[in-house]
């Protein structure tokens, strides 16, 4: 379906080709001056220079040729040469009728349907999830979700830290505390336990200590180093032990990630691209990119139209230790031979660009990928508390995701016991929950994503103004008023909307209109925030028409019915928008 401001921009394209000026100075755009017109087309401007003509006289022209417009109901050239217009009711109608019987309100699938991963997530095994963990999973989520709705193949990945040192500092902290595990012993040849010998509570803890013990005990990291060697060379207790730690740790990230409805196809981390290293460095040798200086393996990655200084990519340290970029750069190998990948996008702190660019060229100049894959780096800002610095504990430590979600739950659970008091406990807290999740998402995601933003607790759980809370209560305000429609024994099939009575119901539905190519947008620029914005603008348009209309009080019937169609499909839209931006919306609050 074509979107609604290119039919209005075809139609002004007309105009101008039979005043005889390039029909593609008819492009249309929202009015910047809402108070004067609806839309606006400033082609009289752009064409003054070529037809040596005052722009005033372009637009009078072009006016008069759409004086009788099946589009626009007023066409009015304005000096110095603007063309404001306003948009046949009819028109709005049947364009809306025509999004409501469409497969996706409208939005067309893509030519090509492409394979795409997102990575996203990036946590470290053995530790908990922090509130810098949110945005990667957040923005993650929905730019996954937005790209499905589009209609590509869209495979979601963790990426895990899962491997070097931090595997060996573990290993050895237990081997210092329970020596007499069938692990450490060398010639045990059975069977080892099925159940992990700690639980998460004690990994959690155990990865600090003997971080802070390498630290200050030199021979303690080298027994550590020396574990981390034993474990990726393949020692049989070592190994076993490993996946204790990754089951673990797995079992629990992937409860904490569904308290934010995040869900990911693949549990992939960087043990797994562990084993196609060495083919990825006798291939980068052998293609003479990588060489070496001062005892690592480099590949030059700068080009000519560098303003910054660009250093080498490092493929191997001196002592033959493999990095991130490694990691990266063999996980690009295996995405694009066993998932055939179209496009790769990476969710990662927006300091790490460096290394994106780095990675990126490597796999282009290396051939790792076709010249047609995309690969994208979206970078994200800081989630900042209300002193501008890093979101901490009051105490001033990290703080856990677990324990944000639950102190949004409970300040969610404190609003709906005071609003409801008809609410069991139980339901309560379930819907809450639904809130606060919402309040969490949409807070983070109606930020552009390069961009630090506060977190405000007391704003993001607010019912009012720019937040997922208003947006649900908008939602929950439609399905109230449907409920009580039906409850008059009417139903909501076989509906048909109607031309607009008056401002506020037109708004709402030129609005509705430009859902598709919103979610275009959101997609192509990879943009979650356009959606936020999008949502907001249409529940305050909904809220504004419903307080100057008595939809339920309607005596025509016919009125009513086209009113009660409005609702349904502003309902539908939004509650669409907030799927792909990764939260749902209650039946009642």
């Amino acid at each position: 379906m074509k979107k609604f401001l290119e039919l209005i921009s075809e139609e002004m394209g007309k105009g101008f080709e039979a005043a005889g000026y390039e029909a593609q100075l008819g492009r249309v755009t929202v009015s910047n001056r809402p108070d004067l017109c609806e839309y606006q087309c400033n082609g009289a401007m752009a064409g003054a220079k070529k037809y040596h003509k005052a722009p005033i006289m372009i637009a009078n022209d072009v006016a008069e040729k759409l004086t009788d417009s099946a589009v626009f109901s007023e066409v009015s050239a304005v000096a110095p040469g603007f063309l404001n217009l306003k948009v046949k009711d009819s028109f709005v109608c049947e364009y809306l009728k025509g999004m409501a019987a469409a497969e996706k309100f409208g939005v067309e699938p893509p030519e090509k349907k492409k394979t795409i991963v997102v990575d996203y997530g990036g946590p470290n095994v053995a530790k908990p999830l922090h509130v810098g963990h949110l945005r990667s999973a957040v923005i993650g989520e929905s730019i996954k979700r937005i790209n499905r709705y589009k209609g590509h193949r869209v495979i979601g990945d963790v990426h895990l830290g899962d491997w070097g040192l931090q595997m060996g500092l573990i290993i050895t902290e237990l081997k210092a505390r329970k020596p007499e595990l069938p692990y450490f012993d060398e010639s045990f040849t059975g069977e080892y336990p099925q159940e992990a010998p700690f639980t998460v509570s004690e990994l959690e803890e155990i990865y600090p200590t003997a971080s802070g013990k390498s630290k200050e005990d030199p021979a303690y990291k080298e027994a550590a180093l020396e574990a981390t060697l034993r474990l990726q060379s393949g020692d049989r207790g070592y190994r076993a032990l490993w996946k204790h730690i990754i089951a673990v740790s797995v079992a629990d990230l992937k409860k904490n990630y569904s308290n934010l409805d995040v869900e990911f196809d693949l549990w992939k981390g960087e043990s797994d691209a562990d084993p196609l290293i060495p083919g990825l460095v006798k291939r980068l040798k052998e293609s003479g990119l990588a060489y070496e200086s001062q005892g690592a393996l480099v590949v030059d990655v700068k080009e000519d139209t560098d303003t910054k200084e660009m250093p080498p990519c490092i493929i191997l340290k001196s002592d033959g230790a493999a990095l991130y970029a490694t990691t990266d750069l063999a996980t690009i190998v295996d995405r694009m031979e066993n998932l055939h990948a179209d496009s790769l996008i990476y969710l990662a702190d927006k300091r790490q660009e460096m290394h994106f660019v780095q990675v990126f060229r490597v796999a282009k100049k290396a051939g790792l990928v076709t010249p047609e894959t995309e690969l994208k780096y979206v970078g994200f800002g800081t989630m900042n508390g209300k002193d501008g610095k890093p979101f901490k504990t009051r105490e001033g430590g990290v703080m856990r995701l677990e324990y944000l979600i639950r102190d949004i739950d409970e300040e969610m659970y404190r609003k709906v016991s005071e609003s409801r008091h008809d609410l069991s406990e139980e339901e309560a807290r379930k819907i809450a929950k639904i809130i606060g999740l919402s309040a969490i998402k949409y807070g983070d995601l109606s930020n552009q994503a390069s961009k630090d933003y506060i977190f405000d607790i007391d704003r993001f759980t607010s019912f009012e103004g720019d937040t997922g809370p208003y947006i649900l209560y908008t939602i929950v305000r439609i399905k109230s008023i449907l409920a009580k429609y039906q409850e008059q024994g009417k139903s909501l099939e076989n509906l048909c909307l109607e031309e607009a009575q008056g401002a506020s119901e037109k708004d709402l539905m030129r609005q509705l209109c430009s859902f598709n190519a919103m979610m275009d947008s959101a997609c192509e620029e990879t943009a979650p925030h356009k959606i936020c914005a999008y949502i907001y603008d249409l529940a305050n348009a909904f809220n504004k028409f419903y307080h100057e209309t008595k939809i339920l009080a309607e005596e025509d019937q016919k009125k009513q019915a086209g009113w009660i169609a409005l609702l349904k499909l502003t309902k539908e839209v939004l509650e669409t928008c907030i799927d792909v931006l990764g939260f749902s919306a209650p039946d009642r609050m």
